[in-house]
């Protein structure tokens, strides 16, 4: 039986690794060897910073909050316990959002946590 070296699918892999290694520097966006562990060390970095960009955001909406409670004599703790003791479901994502966008109903959300 005759040998068949497989140079099709050879190069249909290799073409696949360089497609998402496009844009790279250097010679990971070239050489075969330096793109792979390109792409495997952009999916470690991707899958870490979708973790971090949760964490991130978290510590933002913290600081929106902080700011726009303390114009009404509270700290974001204090709002905080004061929501959940009154049991006012709001998240820290929405409630930033109203912070920033409407303060009048921000104001009122304050009121009612006093």
């Amino acid at each position: 039986m005759t040998r068949i070296k497989g140079g099709l699918l050879h190069a249909k892999r290799r073409r696949g690794i360089l497609k998402h290694t496009r844009g790279f520097r250097w010679g990971r966006k070239s050489k075969i060897k330096l793109a792979k562990i390109a792409k495997y060390k952009a999916g470690q970095y991707a899958f870490t910073d979708r973790r971090l960009k949760k964490r991130i955001n978290r510590g933002l909406w913290q600081i929106r909050i902080n700011a726009a409670v303390r114009k009404h004599g509270l700290s974001y703790s204090k709002f905080i316990g004061a929501l959940k003791g009154k049991n006012i479901g709001l998240d820290r994502k929405i409630l930033a959002e109203i912070a920033q966008k409407y303060p009048g109903m921000f104001e009122k959300i304050a009121q009612a946590a006093k």
